[in-house]
């Protein structure tokens, strides 16, 4: 962790479409969730208002150390294959990062994390080949901390949430005792992050270079409106259904992720049987079922409550069922505490 200070019980999670903030009982299990509130990416005064609200429950003053989590889109989360007989040379893994993951690593902080046990890869004791490379340049890491602090958020630790998202699946399919892959996705505006995951850990993962943005067009077209301003418009607005077009605005995703999906079928001899869209916010919920039905699998039903419960994390009574939903699955990752490390942030430079 890249602050040392002792963390209290406050949580911040965000991404390109919500940022969640909770407060919970205690810092660790058994504890209980007592408020939720989100706001919109964009929207300053409303963070600042939560910020003071949750602050003011609990008679603070000053920043709210909080637990956070992020997800920036240069973020990389990516599964590679090392040379075990290579592993110790000096420049290899900057040689595998570059050539594999397609960035600059001297301007990237980035972990090597364990695909199966979530844990830290040790390089020293290499046994196992396959290794997740994670992180997000520097200079957005140092970016998201100066926004956290000048919004009243003091954040005693930060991890990537989509590695803390992935390892709380993971448990959740141990713990639910599903033994079919699923795929995870994660849709963004320019972007779709899709991962395969197991109960025994991460099995594969793969950017997509169709997000929300490559639906505006085939909205524009078939609505006929005059520009994709409108369109998108329309498309964000929650006011029509487009459930009709689905298959159309998903048309180009789809034929990626059946392409990722054959491949590793044909590797592993495993067929996918859910998918879980983790990261859309509700009035685009219905792109899930799309991109289930036209890839022929369901859509995976968690009980969070359930699972959370398992790890001594219960609901405030009064928060309904409505914040107890997937895409707020990065949240509570958050709060989980594992047997083994499920990949906290590396320390940041100093």
């Amino acid at each position: 962790m890249f602050l040392s200070t002792k963390p209290k019980n406050f949580f911040f999670d965000s991404s390109e479409h919500a940022i969640l903030l909770a407060r919970t009982s205690r810092l660790n299990a058994p504890l209980v969730i007592e408020e939720i509130v989100e706001c919109a990416p964009d929207d300053a005064a409303a963070l600042g208002a939560a910020v003071v609200a949750l602050q003011s429950a609990k008679s603070s003053s000053g920043y709210l150390h909080s637990t956070c989590g992020i997800n920036v889109g240069r973020r990389v989360v990516r599964k590679v294959t090392l040379e075990l007989k290579r592993i110790k040379e000096a420049n290899y893994l900057n040689e595998v990062t570059a050539q594999q993951v397609r960035i600059e690593p001297d301007h990237y902080s980035l972990a090597l994390v364990h695909p199966l046990t979530g844990a830290e890869y040790d390089v020293s004791k290499a046994s196992h080949k396959e290794v997740l490379i994670c992180g997000l340049p520097s200079e957005d890491l140092d970016r998201q901390q100066d926004g956290l602090l000048a919004a009243g958020i003091y954040p005693e630790s930060i991890e990537l949430s989509t590695v803390a998202t992935l390892g709380a699946l993971v448990d959740y399919l141990s713990f639910a005792k599903i033994k079919i892959p699923v795929l995870v996705l994660e849709v963004e505006a320019h972007s779709t992050n899709s991962y395969i995951v197991t109960a025994g850990g991460v099995d594969a993962s793969r950017p997509i270079p169709h997000g929300l943005d490559s639906m505006i067009p085939v909205v524009q077209k078939e609505l006929g409106l005059k520009d994709e301003a409108s369109a998108r418009k329309l498309f964000l607005s929650n006011t029509f259904d487009f459930t009709g077009m689905g298959s159309l605005l998903i048309k180009k995703l789809v034929k990626e992720l059946q392409s990722s999906i054959g491949f590793f079928e044909v590797q592993t001899g495993q067929s996918i049987g859910h998918v879980a869209c983790v990261l859309l916010p509700a009035k685009l919920a219905w792109l899930e079922t799309a991109i289930a039905a036209d890839l022929g699998v369901t859509v995976l039903k968690m009980d969070i409550p359930a699972w959370l419960q398992s790890h001594q994390i219960s609901f405030a009574d009064h928060l309904s069922a409505t914040t107890q939903d997937i895409r707020r699955l990065g949240l509570f990752s958050l709060m989980v505490q594992y047997n083994q490390s499920h990949a906290a942030f590396p320390e940041k430079a100093q």
